[in-house]
């Protein structure tokens, strides 16, 4: 997907309808305990940046799920919306969301040391654990 077409895309019951123009194609698997523990596997996510509008946010419910980050999630269905970094709201968006998945590849994998073993992608990616997603983040902010 590029920069400039409009990705859109809706929760279950299709109370939330979101949309935004900065899809990234390349789709990223979080491992860790928490996000495993949210949807019962890997989490799978666009990077959508700072650029997603929602409609019906009376229906979405915001947990804090950690001083940096926010989960969203629809009231009425429970279906995952977002995982946004609160520093510079940017959103990661489950993939599942989203009405066209052309063009997108399965690019990286977070927290691969928190992965368990009974399941693994076939896919072939670059993978980071946990400690070195941090230490990316703390050296991008440090710039």
């Amino acid at each position: 997907m590029s920069d400039t077409s409009m990705a859109k895309g809706n929760c279950l019951c299709g109370m939330v309808i979101l949309s935004t123009t900065s899809m990234d194609r390349h789709v990223a698997a979080c491992h860790c305990s928490m996000c495993r523990k949210w949807g019962g596997g890997a989490l799978l996510v666009v990077e959508c940046g700072s650029d997603v509008s929602f409609d019906g946010k009376e229906n979405i419910g915001v947990y804090q799920s950690s001083e940096w980050a926010e989960r969203g999630f629809c009231k009425k269905c429970g279906s995952h919306l977002f995982y946004k970094l609160k520093q510079n709201n940017q959103y990661y968006i489950p993939v599942g969301i989203f009405d066209n998945s052309e063009g997108l590849v399965f690019e990286h994998q977070v927290f691969i040391d928190e992965k368990p073993e009974y399941y693994s992608f076939a896919n072939e990616t670059k993978n980071m654990t946990g400690e070195e997603l941090f230490a990316q983040f703390t050296s991008s902010s440090e710039k």
